[in-house]
């Protein structure tokens, strides 16, 4: 820890530490106050929020700023991801085949919407089709990283000189929106269609609590479950690094996903390994490992925020950030929900889209999870949806994003 002309900067020791403090404060909040949990919101974003709202008011104050090392949380991606992919089955895959083309269109029509909405929303301000952009796919459906990416190229080209500021801020009001929006939604159509999962399954994501304290899980089980997490992780970094020596870059986290998928359905369950287990696909240390994984991930995320740096460019954020809201929830509720099923799965699909279409994947698999923990495990929503905007969606709008910085 280092303070330094009015800069305390935290080391990746302490920012992981304060990454649980939050959790651990989000927990807290949500079991206090009932409607954060009638409405699903996920406790790293309860506990996230407030603590970044907490620490913009110690700058505004005392003009303390506070730099995180992240690299950690770059990491716990990797595992949650990961966990993901172990628990891909393929008979999951085939069943979840027509779900994920249905999404994956949906998706696509959608992205188109949100960049024209934001081009219609930025011109009656009379700001450039570029800045509409920046809030559209860009900064929504893209997030921080494509945000990183696109926004320099922007600013040179198109003479956007704050580019990078107003991306920025869009993908992080956006982040914010996504993680209170899905859980909602979701709670709305399973109450008002009195929908419950067809079948009791292990979650994808955390133990229920009524299992909670049983001791299902041994030291074994658990070192059994970081063994499989980091042999199939291995693999996904020689996959990545395969496909960028030919020029094909994607995300690490999204190979090692298709490492974990790979692993579990070649290897046969019988398998000898080492530890003496099985292969521990849905098992409840994976399952653990992967809920204890998003939720710091997404608490650093929140809390690392820099809300002092948005105040500038209240006005055109805000408005087209609630134009894409509006549009986000309706067509979550009248395209994505018919179109999927109407079915408890639809609902949970529901919940993870309001993370593809504002915030990131990772917000739409806690909007997913936060859901799934209080009214059933759904297989085939953890399969489709991180398909779709973990993988599809990058390759999308890495087409999308410059056909219409060159034509409107």
């Amino acid at each position: 820890m280092e303070f330094d002309n009015g800069i305390l900067h935290l080391d990746v020791f302490l920012s992981v530490t304060l990454g649980i403090v939050v959790l651990f404060f989000g927990k807290r909040i949500n079991d206090a106050v009932s409607f954060f949990r009638e409405f699903n919101i996920p406790e790293p974003v309860t506990g996230g929020l407030i603590f970044t709202l907490l620490i913009a008011l110690l700058y505004f104050v005392n003009g303390i700023e506070i730099i995180f090392d992240l690299a950690a949380r770059d990491v716990l991606l990797v595992y949650f991801f990961t966990t993901i992919g172990i628990n891909t089955k393929l008979k999951d895959l085939l069943s979840g085949g027509k779900p994920l083309v249905v999404l994956l269109l949906i998706t696509i029509v959608y992205m188109f919407l949100q960049n024209l909405t934001g081009i219609t929303v930025a011109a009656l301000f009379d700001q450039p089709a570029q800045v509409g952009m920046l809030g559209g796919t860009v900064s929504l459906i893209g997030g921080h990283g494509t945000t990183i990416a696109w926004s320099p190229r922007i600013a040179e080209d198109y003479g956007i000189t704050n580019a990078m500021e107003i991306g920025i801020a869009c993908a992080t009001f956006g982040l914010i929106l996504a993680s209170l929006m899905g859980g909602p939604i979701a709670k709305f159509l399973i109450t008002k269609h009195k929908l419950k999962p067809l079948q009791v399954e292990p979650l994808d994501v955390g133990i229920p609590d009524e299992k909670k304290g049983k001791h299902e899980i041994n030291s074994m089980d658990f070192l059994d479950a970081i063994f499989a997490i980091h042999v199939s992780a291995i693999f996904g970094v020689l996959i990545n690094e395969g496909l960028e020596s030919i020029g094909f870059k994607l995300p690490l986290f999204v190979t090692c996903l298709f490492a974990g998928i790979l692993i579990t359905n070649l290897i046969p369950k019988s398998f000898p390994r080492l530890s003496g287990r099985t292969w521990p696909s849905r098992a409840p240390a994976i399952a653990l490992i992967a809920d204890v994984s998003l939720g710091t991930f997404l608490a650093m995320s929140l809390m690392s925020m820099q809300l002092w740096t948005l105040i500038d460019l209240a006005g055109p954020i805000f408005t087209i950030l609630g134009a894409q809201f509006l549009i986000a929830v309706g067509v979550t509720l009248f395209v994505v929900f018919p179109l999927m099923g109407r079915s408890y799965d639809a609902a949970v699909v529901c919940a993870g889209f309001g993370g593809i279409s504002l915030g990131s994947t990772p917000t739409a698999m806690a909007n997913m999870s936060a859901v799934a923990q209080r009214y059933g495990a759904s297989h085939l929503a953890f399969i489709v949806v991180p398909l779709v905007c973990a993988f599809f969606i990058d390759l999308v709008n890495a087409l999308l994003i410059p056909f219409f910085l060159a034509y409107f």
